[in-house]
């Protein structure tokens, strides 16, 4: 570091607070971990803790991944499910039925 000049402040860290937002539409129970910890990171970058805001960064990172998996995992279930009790009752129905 040269004399004279002020120390550089650290890089932004990203708090990860879109991607949490997105995924409480896909699967709230774990994006709300998700949004805590996206909340955290800027005040603990505010009083100098950036080992902490980058954990917590991490934390909300990895809880709104595993909201947008299991999010998106599940609506692919639901549609494959409508879609294949909608095949399978077209298949099997008979309209000319007698008894």
């Amino acid at each position: 570091m040269q004399p004279g000049y002020p120390p550089q402040p650290p890089q932004q860290i990203d708090n990860n607070m879109t991607m949490s937002i997105v995924a409480i539409f896909l699967f709230w129970p774990l994006a709300i971990p998700a949004i805590i910890n996206a909340s955290k990171v800027n005040p603990l970058l505010q009083q100098g803790d950036y080992a902490g805001a980058q954990a917590a960064a991490a934390e909300s990172k990895k809880w709104s991944k595993w909201a947008l998996i299991v999010g998106i995992a599940w609506i692919a279930i639901v549609v494959l499910c409508c879609l294949g009790g909608g095949l399978l009752s077209a298949f099997t129905s008979n309209t000319s039925m007698s008894y």
